[in-house]
């Protein structure tokens, strides 16, 4: 008989990820719906099968975009930090080499 839930280390033993990534996760309010009951944090099978259901669509919908764009069509993608783009620095280097305040 199949169990109905998962625990912790099962699902990160299942997904190949620490416990610790999971913990995580819910911390973030990311990964599969989870219960906690009594202090022990229990995955559903079915909310579990769902998220990684979810996780292979994002992947079609991807290779779907990527498919639509011909070779050499289309711009290379890079990845952009947590944030947003970098700000640049206050201050630029002269052609002197001087350090000066950018012009606002």
């Amino acid at each position: 008989m199949q169990k109905h839930c998962l625990n912790q280390k099962e699902l990160a033993r299942r997904w190949g990820l620490s416990h610790r990534t999971l913990e995580r996760w819910r911390y973030a309010g990311q990964g599969p719906a989870f219960l906690k009951l009594g202090g022990r944090v229990l995955y559903r099978r079915g909310e579990v099968e769902a998220f990684e259901e979810s996780q292979l669509q994002r992947a079609k919908a991807i290779s779907a975009a990527v498919d639509r764009v011909g070779p050499g069509e289309g711009r290379r993608l890079t990845a952009v930090p947590r944030g947003g783009a970098p700000t640049p620095p206050p201050c630029v280097s002269g052609p002197s080499g001087t350090m000066s305040r950018r012009p606002e």
